[in-house]
């Protein structure tokens, strides 16, 4: 993430009315410094600080509306302070150009706010499929997690991983493959619930994420996904199935690594006993996680276990 961006983020996160006072407050201010140092000094330049304030954290609407208030604290600032004109038309002229002056960089403070947006945006996606990424997911992830334990919800977390992903690169190029993975994602989103997340992890490798999901009920989303998927293959003659492995837990205290790790362990479970299936589990706990992880060796060599439900 850029500075600008997660400045803007910063921002985000601050209540709409406190950001609106802030803005106010700091506009009248300067209003009232300009009338204390009379016509000796100019404040001009640092009006565009509430304007920017609003236009970078609540959009273009408030910050056109901070541009026009500005004017007027500026007007009425010219008046207190006793500025003589040779026409009463000129401070009104004047106004006028500040107000032009402070909404041209209203509108260039807006658009710079939609930009590090994008931009933020576009970093937490995938570049191929336009799925979450792992950042993203794991972001997300972590909330949910963190909601799941403090109201002791279910939660679970799948891991899905192409079967003979490599011998389609092989046999039909990489542009199929591609084509492939993108295909895999969107599948995926169309046949899961929209309150859950899918991301691409990497590779072949991808992440779904349910909240409020059972057991049970984690097992009927992802056979009706999967069954989709395979269907999806077998149109396009592609010879790929998917190993899936799926973590439930209730009011679970494990973190997304650790979740993550559970999850990958069990699809490597699947892989080991035969591909095209999924492995589930209901009791990821400390001790097993931990044992993936000094146990990494048992992935390559084809000797590590799995305790947990096989669906074929």
């Amino acid at each position: 993430m850029t500075l600008g961006s997660g400045i803007v983020e910063r921002m985000a996160g601050q209540s709409r009315p406190l950001i609106i006072v802030e803005a106010a407050l700091l506009t009248v201010i300067l209003g009232a410094a300009d009338v204390w140092t009379g016509s000796e000094f100019s404040f001009s330049i640092f009006y565009l600080l509430p304007i920017s304030l609003t236009a970078l954290s609540l959009g273009k609407r408030w910050a056109l509306a901070n541009a026009v208030v500005a004017s007027l604290v500026w007007l009425a600032a010219d008046y207190a302070a006793g500025h003589t004109y040779s026409s009463p038309i000129i401070p009104y002229w004047n106004a006028t150009v500040r107000l032009g002056y402070f909404v041209l960089f209203a509108v260039l403070f807006a658009r710079l706010r939609s930009a590090l947006e994008e931009e933020s945006g576009l970093a937490r996606l995938d570049p191929l499929t336009g799925i979450f990424n792992r950042r993203a997911f794991e972001e997300l992830a972590a909330g949910e997690i963190s909601r799941a334990a403090r109201y002791g919800r279910p939660l679970s977390l799948a891991f899905v991983d192409l079967d003979h992903f490599k011998q389609v690169n092989d046999d039909f190029g990489h542009e199929v493959g591609d084509e492939v993975l993108r295909q895999v994602a969107a599948t995926l989103v169309a046949t899961m619930r929209s309150a859950d997340t899918v991301a691409r992890l990497g590779g072949d490798e991808f992440a779904v994420l349910m909240p409020e999901t059972d057991p049970q009920a984690a097992m009927t989303a992802l056979e009706k996904s999967r069954a989709a998927l395979k269907a999806r293959m077998l149109m396009n003659a592609w010879p790929t199935t998917f190993s899936v492995g799926v973590v439930s837990a209730k009011g679970s205290q494990l973190n997304v690594p650790e979740l993550l790790a559970a999850a990958d362990r069990l699809m490597y479970e699947a892989k080991r006993t035969g591909r095209d299936r999924i492995v589930q589990t209901t009791d990821p706990g400390v001790e097993a996680v931990l044992d993936v992880r000094v146990d990494l060796a048992a992935r390559t060599d084809g000797s590590g276990g799995g305790a947990g439900r096989l669906i074929g």
